[in-house]
């Protein structure tokens, strides 16, 4: 008996020993879990400078094409005469303070008619490095916006409009 007694406070014995060094081996720890909600991000054109303007525009024999940059600044091509005021719209940003958003272009074209007749505007840009604003304290930043206007050779007569869309988020 004294030899079973032996053999059963060994098998005690190891099997204590089993379930100590499993209980050290598990462990736990635990992270921090949050989130920001950001504020609302909204994007709208000024409505006194509302308009990507190339002005008055001659045509020629050949197609044209005829750029007014961020900054409002006129290039137009040698076939064909410029004439008059030209303007980029300024468009207004408002978002949580300190953000950084970018503006991407709805569109790489978009066309401009007069109801009979039609031509393309494109390559449009920003003032803004790299297509990324950085909004104030006050969570406020603004930009402008150019593009190129293609012209077709002999484009008709009239008054072409259409629409430039800009989108606006959170980088």
């Amino acid at each position: 008996m004294s030899k079973f007694l032996r053999y059963a406070a060994v098998g005690t014995a190891v099997a204590a020993l089993g379930l100590a060094s499993g209980a050290q081996a598990a462990t736990q720890d635990s992270a921090n879990v949050s989130a920001t909600i950001l504020t609302s991000l909204s994007v709208a054109v000024e409505t006194a400078d509302n308009t990507l303007d190339f002005a008055s525009i001659a045509p020629g024999a050949s197609a044209a094409v005829v750029s007014v940059a961020a900054d409002g600044t006129r290039t137009c091509d040698v076939s064909v005469i410029c004439t008059g005021t030209t303007n980029a719209p300024t468009f207004d940003i408002v978002g949580a303070p300190s953000s950084t958003v970018y503006v991407r272009f709805n569109n790489a074209s978009e066309p401009l008619s007069d109801g009979t007749d039609s031509m393309t505007a494109d390559s449009f840009v920003t003032n803004l490095p790299s297509d990324t604003a950085s909004l104030d304290a006050s969570g406020k930043a603004s930009f402008t916006v150019g593009g190129s206007l293609n012209v077709g050779a002999s484009q008709p007569a009239g008054t072409y409009t259409g629409t430039l869309t800009v989108n606006v988020a959170y980088n």
